[in-house]
């Protein structure tokens, strides 16, 4: 049998009831994955945008926007998504300058901020979701960020192109 895996922090399993009876839903590993997290929701903060792999592209030749894979750098390694910058989400509440952020006495100042198109591992990693609410509980406005959920993991199965990186 296949190891389970959590759907929520609390869930492995969920009873769905449907017209024809209850059905349990369970999320089993499989050779797809990445990582083995739980489910992330596609928006993560009231006001940030989900995106999908095209305006990931359209975002990488916008130069209002920064494409930021906010994985460990041990993945990034491993391949990441042409042109994106890496801020691990551990550390992107002290980097926001990074991100056109300015930083006084009273805090940051995010007003002329980039837009930033937010990325890790996929549905099922919370690296980029703890990044935004560290960004947005440091002063970055929820509307300039873009959520691209499906990360590396989905770049992957489309077999779209990716380049190994420093950190």
């Amino acid at each position: 049998m296949t190891e389970l895996l959590k759907i929520t922090a609390d869930e492995t399993k969920r009873v769905v009831e449907l017209p024809g009876g209850s059905v349990e839903i369970e999320r089993h590993r499989n050779d797809m994955q990445l990582i083995t997290g739980y489910l992330q929701p596609m928006i993560p903060i009231d006001g940030v945008t989900p995106v999908g792999e095209l305006e990931v592209l359209d975002c990488l030749e916008d130069e209002s926007y920064v494409v930021v894979d906010m994985r460990d750098p041990d993945w990034r390694l491993k391949g990441t998504i042409p042109g994106s910058m890496s801020i691990p989400f551990e550390e992107v509440a002290d980097r926001l300058d990074a991100l056109g952020c300015v930083r006084s006495s009273s805090g940051w100042n995010c007003d002329a901020a980039k837009k930033v198109v937010a990325f890790c591992n996929g549905p099922a990693c919370p690296q980029s979701s703890i990044a935004m609410h560290a960004m947005v509980d440091n002063g970055f406005l929820p509307e300039k960020l873009y959520y691209y959920r499906g990360g590396m993991q989905d770049w992957l199965v489309l077999g779209l192109t990716t380049q190994a990186s420093a950190a």
